[in-house]
């Protein structure tokens, strides 16, 4: 009888915050363990290939991104900035929100968050599209940002 009131009680929204953050930390863990131990450089294996590039020829801001992870998983962060560069400098804002989300959820406490301004978000876009043109581009030293 105990255990059926106890199944019947809403979660609190405390509770409701740390299941989500364990199905996500969960999610993200068992990610980059396939990630570490199935190369996406190998073809055929287990990812898809680029649905953009398999369409249009041309490479989108997220290709080399699945091969960058897997190099950074493996300790290699030159060969993970050079399949995407914008990958990697990206890395430490996804980390640290993904840490200011999670925190509060386990501590009680918040952490101070940056504020950004939605003109920064905009000239975020702006390099994303600048990157996504430059990389397209056949010659150096644009090239070089291709994967």
């Amino acid at each position: 009888m105990l255990s059926r009131n106890l199944a019947s009680q809403p979660l609190s929204p405390l509770d409701k915050r740390r299941l989500k953050v364990a199905i996500l930390s969960g999610i993200i863990l068992i990610l980059a363990v396939i990630l570490y131990y199935f190369n996406p450089s190998i073809p055929g294996r287990l990812y898809p290939p680029s649905p953009f590039r398999t369409l249009t020829g041309f490479y989108c801001p997220g290709c080399g991104t699945l091969r960058g992870i897997h190099q950074l998983l493996h300790g290699h962060l030159w060969t993970a900035f050079d399949l995407n560069p914008l990958m990697v400098l990206s890395l430490p804002y996804l980390f640290y929100s993904y840490v200011c989300y999670s925190f509060p959820a386990f501590t009680g406490r918040k952490l101070t968050q940056i504020f950004i301004k939605p003109t920064w978000i905009w000239w975020t876009l702006k390099i994303i599209l600048v990157y996504w043109i430059l990389r397209n581009i056949p010659f150096p030293p644009f090239s070089w940002l291709a994967p």
